[in-house]
């Protein structure tokens, strides 16, 4: 009877994506989760690359404080392929890590919040948490300058609050307070626990794969200049891992974080409660959807209420590109380059956003997610098309896409050509499983 009991478990485990996972190489990066990323050699490259990269910022970069970035950079992506190449791989990838997360996060970081030096976005998450406490709204009325405008949601402003606290007097002020350190904090306790649900063995630790990817240019960059982008990312994977576990407050919560960030947040929040349908059924959709909605409209409206115009100005009008002050997101991207053609090419541009939007929909509907990683391939896909297709946007925008495409994967220790990856099926784990927990 142990056994039999043990095989339906398994069976179970099995169906829901719960699989088991090896570790190998020093950490869960191994060959059996990324059949490449076990090869020293890749890693060499890879950190050559990255090293190429940084280097590139002190020689064409007009802003400083991309310039400054490359400068500690450069060398540590270069020590962490000596790193990679010299030592066993088990030490090398967590020496290469370690040297990353130093010269490409710690240090840039630290220089520039203690001088006080940051992207533009950051001073406007300062100024709107001034503002809030100030005059109870986040948005600057009848902003003039590029600089004025807030194209953010006004949970944003939170990460603002600690400079609002601590002020700027002392070193330590000045860093403690900086938002970059905030949006990094989430960041990282987001995907550390949203890997703690997703993983299917409990000894797998997330803090080699994560250092791996904040040490890695795609994060690195960001966290260091600017990292307005990092806390939606985070939040955005935490949301759809308690969503598969059916945890219904803590993903309601999450999604209305989320959508009160930033515009782009949303689109989780359709993507989770089909995953919560399929998987748990329309009493745990509909609680999930409600808490988010609920908790969403009551951090949005009284600001829309008490100020809408300097709302919609600031945060629709301004990121479409229908302000007479242009956004500074410019990237040459398909629907920005249509944009510029003039207001018929802008009007496409919008009109093709929407029919992407809508296609992305059909197929969430026509195929419905049943476990987290495709869910977050999904999400990813939308955001993608968005990005691409949108009247303004910047390549830095894409971190998100690739976060979602990567992070629930290697947390469930799936990977495209892995042997012995079982698409779940759409059921209900057994409660004593932990899966359909307490909510």
């Amino acid at each position: 009877m142990v056994i039999i009991r043990s095989l339906a478990v398994a069976s179970r485990r099995a169906r829901a994506g719960i699989g088991a996972g090896v570790a190998v190489g020093g950490g869960w990066l191994g060959p059996r989760v990324v059949p490449w990323a076990g090869r020293r050699s890749v890693r060499c490259v890879g950190c050559l690359v990255a090293a190429g990269w940084a280097a590139a910022f002190p020689l064409v970069s007009t802003i400083g404080n991309q310039r400054l970035w490359g400068l500690f950079a450069a060398p540590a992506y270069l020590l962490a392929a000596l790193a990679v190449v010299t030592l066993p791989r088990r030490a090398g990838g967590h020496v290469a890590a370690a040297v990353t997360l130093l010269g490409a996060v710690l240090l840039p970081l630290g220089v520039l919040a203690a001088r006080g030096l940051a992207q533009s976005e950051v001073i406007v998450v300062q100024r709107s948490a001034h503002l809030l406490v100030r005059t109870g709204s986040p948005y600057l009325p009848h902003p003039v300058l590029v600089t004025d405008f807030n194209p953010y949601l006004p949970a944003m402003a939170l990460f603002g609050l600690p400079r609002e606290l601590l002020g700027s007097d002392t070193v330590v002020a000045a860093i403690l307070g900086d938002p970059r350190i905030w949006f990094a904090l989430t960041f990282l306790g987001c995907l550390a626990v949203s890997w703690r649900l997703l993983s299917p063995a409990q000894g797998r630790s997330p803090l080699l794969p994560l250092g791996m990817l904040t040490g890695s240019p795609l994060i690195a960059l960001m966290l260091a200049v600017g990292g307005v982008d990092l806390p939606l990312i985070g939040v955005c994977c935490l949301a759809v891992a308690l969503a598969a576990r059916d945890r219904t407050v803590g993903a309601g919560l999450l999604l209305a974080l989320a959508g009160t960030l930033k515009w782009t947040g949303w689109p989780v929040l359709p993507v989770a409660a089909v995953l919560l349908w399929r998987r748990y059924g329309r009493r745990s959709a509909r609680q999930t959807v409600a808490i988010a909605v609920l908790v969403g409209c009551a951090v949005i409206l009284p600001v829309l209420l008490t100020g809408a115009h300097d709302f919609l100005e600031q945060v629709v009008r301004f990121p479409l590109g229908l302000t007479a002050v242009r956004t500074p997101a410019g990237s040459p991207l398909p629907g920005k380059v249509l944009a510029d053609l003039g207001p018929l090419g802008h009007l496409a541009s919008i009109a093709l956003l929407a029919l992407g939007g809508a296609a992305v929909g059909v197929r969430l509907l026509l195929r419905p997610p049943a476990w987290a990683v495709a869910a977050a391939d999904l999400l990813a896909v939308g955001l993608t098309v968005a990005f691409l297709l949108a009247p303004a946007g910047r390549f830095g925008y894409f971190a998100l896409p690739v976060v979602l495409a990567g992070w629930p994967r290697l947390a469930a220790g799936r990977w495209p050509g892995r042997q012995g990856g079982v698409r779940p099926q759409a059921v209900r784990p057994a409660p004593s499983e932990g899966v359909g927990a307490a909510r």
